[in-house]
């Protein structure tokens, strides 16, 4: 019950999954209670299973894994110690509890390659938000003063040839704020969307099936809990998992509770996907009339060029011309016309101020624009052991902007590389940091090595995903998905086979004399002192001896030849009580020979001249 209470620890409450399984483990503790007979208690190992199971479907990463590995060896212990009558030491129990689980792994590997994945759960409760730190759902750089950075983990993600993406290709897009007021930039509500539909990350993206550029990587990313479903990625990537959602306007939404951390894998798509194309709507060039009128007026003298792009071009001269500095404590701005103070006045801040103000001047200008924010840069950790992988942390939040262009659909723009900044601040500094040897505190070293393990662990896992199972089932079937039925069938006989006829070749072979053994190792210890049994002589009679010889080993000597006598003799039962008794009193009194014999081993080299 602690393994798997350990275990529960990053489950969502208000998923209707996750709720089910928190409720199931509290109704086996309550049973456990209860529970006055063998047939109670049976119930309770079999419902410590059902969670185990349940826990295992939302918390994959390496910990949890191994927790509810311990949990299940614990919970199939307790079932065989209940079948043999509370007869069997734990140790034996832990045993064979293992061996159980060997003997299932074929049946769950022949169950894991086969059987067809399930959708995800589409009609279940959606994942409530929960204050977790990380980005906002508002963009609103005017009341930010100082900006404080969070040295908190954000995410990881590893790639398929252990090799990091160039410095400029590191943006890495989570929210997209499309509303503006005048002051602040607003996304809609994850409800308003609707929920993921079933296909996974884009239907374009997964129809393309194995159509994967050859200088594309695999990705595998594991984010951090936080606000949103919508998670990093790097806009580009497509994926045929069905918990995956490729939302029009370009954020990646994943099917799991925000609360807990979540991991998915992502493949390179060979075209562009259908949000880099999807046509902006009226609220891209949204603006208010009232807010802002020395903004809304450099952005029309610019709406008279013909070409969008030579808009975009002529912000970005005037913003260099301008003698913006980035800097991360600009102050606060009025409420009213804070981004004419900004453009006009004040002329520093951080990245959100230069992404609000260039999507808003881009709007004025008649070009359709939006805020994205996400992350920026990372820092690559290659560990000891396991995978290497990017790792990013809250500060390497950022915000760019977006514009539409005709003939090329949505275009990054990052106007905060257009301001001179500090040495150590702006998007410059940011990718200059990823370019460096780690560094941190011996904590920092290890969590990064524990994580590029469990980054290892995810990939595995992650890398037999719903296409490669059907592209095996292809490869097997032909097109006869009838044959399907039978195909597992098979399978799952040539499992039960591979599992029984090992158990019962073992349980065929004639078992040692734990005795005979015990025996062996005592005279071997005593072998290096001068001391061999003669012919014919009894263990007793060669312990009476060699306590003679040396006075220090008399006692446990004299008590291991009683145990012999016991364990050889009177025991009738081998599994019996007396006989674990038995062996518990050798086992104490060969520690005491083992440390009585050192002091006989330094008295024999004293006494050598």
């Amino acid at each position: 019950m602690a393994a798997l209470t350990a275990g529960s620890v990053g489950l969502d409450p208000t998923w209707l999954l996750g709720a089910l399984t928190l409720a199931l483990l509290v109704l086996a503790a309550l049973k456990l209670m209860e529970a006055r007979d063998r047939g109670g208690r049976r119930l309770v190992a079999l419902l410590q299973l059902l969670v185990c199971g349940l826990q295992a479907s939302q918390l994959p990463d390496l910990l949890p894994s191994l927790v509810q590995l311990l949990a299940a060896v614990l919970a199939l212990a307790g079932l065989l110690q209940l079948e043999s009558g509370l007869a069997t030491p734990w140790r034996l129990l832990l045993r064979q509890s293992l061996q159980v689980l060997a003997a299932a792994l074929p049946m769950a590997l022949v169950l894991f390659l086969l059987v067809p994945r399930l959708d995800p759960f589409a009609a279940l409760p959606g994942p409530s938000a929960r204050a977790v730190t990380g980005l906002s759902a508002d963009l609103d750089p005017g009341t930010i003063a100082t900006l404080v950075e969070d040295d908190s983990p954000a995410a990881r993600v590893a790639f398929g040839d252990d090799r990091p993406p160039p410095p400029e290709r590191r943006y890495w897009r989570v929210l997209v704020h499309e509303r503006f007021d005048g002051r602040r930039w607003q996304r809609g509500d994850e409800e308003e969307a609707g929920p993921p539909e079933v296909g996974g990350a884009g239907s374009r993206a997964a129809a393309m099936g194995e159509l994967e550029s050859a200088a594309g990587r695999d990705q595998v990313w594991l984010a951090e809990p936080s606000r949103f479903t919508a998670v990093p990625w790097d806009g580009r990537s497509g994926s045929a998992d069905p918990r995956l959602r490729v939302e029009p306007q370009g954020e990646l939404r994943l099917l799991r509770p925000a609360i807990e951390r979540r991991s998915y894998r992502l493949r390179p798509a060979a075209t562009a996907l259908a949000w880099q194309e999807q046509p902006p709507g009226p609220e891209a060039l949204s603006l208010p009339a009232a807010a802002n009128p020395r903004l809304l007026s450099l952005g029309r003298s610019w709406g008279g060029l013909a070409d969008p792009a030579a808009r975009v071009a002529a912000a970005r001269a005037w913003f260099q011309a301008g003698e913006f500095r980035y800097d991360t404590r600009p102050g606060a701005l009025p409420e009213r016309d804070g981004l004419d103070m900004f453009l006009f006045e004040q002329r520093e801040g951080f990245c959100g101020h230069y992404a609000s103000a260039f999507s808003a001047l881009m709007r004025a200008a008649g070009v359709p624009s939006r805020v994205v924010s996400g992350y920026l840069g990372g820092t690559w950790v290659v560990p000891v052991g396991g995978a290497s992988f990017l790792e990013l942390r809250q500060s390497d939040a950022h915000a760019w902007s977006e514009v539409w262009l005709p003939g090329q659909g949505w275009q990054r723009i990052d106007p905060s590389v257009w301001a001179t900044a500090a040495a150590e601040q702006g998007p410059a500094a940011a990718t200059a940091r990823a370019g460096r040897p780690q560094a941190g505190s011996g904590w920092r070293w290890l969590q990064r090595q524990w994580w590029g393990l469990d980054m290892a662990w995810s990939r595995w896992w992650l890398s037999f995903d719903r296409s490669r199972q059907e592209a095996l089932l292809e490869g097997l079937l032909g097109g006869r998905s009838w044959a399907l039925g039978l195909v597992i069938l098979a399978g799952m006989a040539l499992g039960l086979i591979a599992a029984l006829v090992p158990w019962q070749l073992r349980r065929q072979r004639p078992r040692r004399d734990r005795v005979a053994r015990d025996l062996a190792e005592l005279l071997h210890l005593l072998r290096p002192l001068g001391l061999e049994p003669e012919p014919g002589e009894t263990l007793e009679a060669f312990c009476q001896r060699a306590a003679g010889i040396h006075p220090v080993l008399a006692a446990p000597l004299r008590h291991l030849a009683g145990c012999h006598t016991q364990r050889r003799f009177a025991a009738a039962d081998p599994q019996g009580a007396a006989a674990r008794q038995a062996a518990d009193s050798w086992r104490r009194a060969l520690h005491q020979l083992k440390q009585a014999r050192r002091s006989a081993i330094r008295q024999v080299r004293e006494c050598v001249p």
